[in-house]
């Protein structure tokens, strides 16, 4: 069945390169395959990236046989040979050193789709600022969403967004080019003209899954969880709008949508070690022998330290990073979130604050 009206598609990129060989680089690499196109896989480490083109399988995505329409590489100038489209998908902290590395290596009109989730520890940067900082000029997209690696690999039906600053100008965007090129039957991108909504949202909602993970190991069940995901929206908001971005777009799939799936699984590392924090380990212990990057560490540093810098009140990530400072216990964090003074919820009520019927009275 087709909607009328709809435009005619725009071409695709034929050859796409995916930046970045773990569980969702990977998972990328193999929703590209299955989109019909061709698809260089660049890997890091040189034994890794050999290991998977002879074995066809990724160790962070063991499960799922890489197809032949994927060349495994760990030579950066051979991935992006001739490529039209550059996925980058590497830790967020790591972003700006491959960028950097790619950058020359790529003709300037060929565009980047950047895939990471994250604010750039120091700077404050967005993903999309990181990406443009090191490639002046260069277009670029940005895919965020509820997807969970290994599931979108399986080719369970996966939902996200993919933005542009042109998306709404012109019916051949980048992002509708990104959107045919990796859309199939079971992997469906929507497209949106706020890059700096969708991002911000893939940059908390790992921050507050750490939030509801440590809620799940103190033993509570949904009704905090509840209160976790409806008030860190808000904060997630209130974030978009003062970088600029629109509130609508953090209510959709990279918003509450991302936030809904992170902070209700197993699956989410972030999730998971929240759990391990709320259990009573320590943060190092629940970071050993992880494999994968939980990225919302670094992040509940750099979202809590842009919040400030805009003067954005965000509790629910402050408390996070309190906690992993060592400087309150999760009990303590969970209290202060508690009692603060009660306020209001929708906007239109203003700022107001009434002090919490547990606090004593000024002296």
């Amino acid at each position: 069945m087709s909607d009328a009206g709809t435009n005619p598609a725009p071409a695709p990129f034929a050859r796409v390169a995916v930046v970045g060989g773990g569980a969702w680089g990977t998972a990328l690499a193999l929703i590209a395959a299955r989109a019909g196109r061709r698809v260089a896989l660049w890997v890091r480490e040189p034994e890794a990236a050999a290991a998977a083109a002879r074995s066809r399988h990724s160790p962070f995505l063991p499960d799922h046989a890489i197809p032949p329409e994927v060349t495994v590489t760990s030579d950066l100038a051979a991935a992006l040979a001739g490529c039209g489209l550059a996925l980058l998908v590497v830790p967020s902290q790591y972003l700006r050193a491959v960028a950097r590395a790619v950058a020359p290596l790529l003709p300037p009109d060929v565009p980047v789709l950047v895939c990471s989730k994250g604010i750039e520890a120091g700077t404050g940067a967005l993903m999309t600022e990181v990406a443009a900082a090191e490639m002046p000029g260069r277009p670029q997209a940005v895919l965020s969403g509820p997807s969970f690696a290994g599931e979108a690999a399986a080719g369970q039906p996966t939902a996200v967004t993919v933005a542009s600053a042109d998306a709404g100008r012109t019916a051949d965007s980048l992002a509708a080019r990104v959107a045919v090129t990796l859309g199939t039957e079971t992997f469906r991108p929507y497209l949106s003209d706020d890059p700096v909504g969708v991002e911000v949202g893939g940059a908390v909602k790992n921050v507050l899954a750490i939030a509801c993970g440590i809620a799940a190991g103190r033993g509570f069940g949904a009704n905090p969880r509840a209160a976790l995901i409806a008030r860190g929206l808000a904060e997630m908001k209130r974030l978009a709008e003062a970088l600029g971005g629109q509130w609508e777009t953090v209510s959709g799939l990279s918003g509450l949508g991302d936030l809904t799936l992170t902070c209700s699984s197993e699956q989410s590392r972030n999730f998971s070690f929240g759990r391990a924090l709320g259990a009573g380990q320590t943060a190092a212990a629940a970071l050993a022998g992880k494999a994968a990057v939980v990225e919302g560490v670094a992040n509940a540093r750099s979202v809590t330290d842009l919040a400030r810098r805009l003067a954005i009140a965000m509790p629910i990530c402050e408390a996070v990073q309190a906690v992993l400072d060592g400087d309150v216990s999760v009990d303590e964090a969970m209290r202060a979130l508690l009692t603060r003074p009660l306020a209001a919820e929708p906007r239109a009520l203003g700022d107001v604050r009434l002090r919490h019927p547990t606090e004593p009275p000024d002296a």
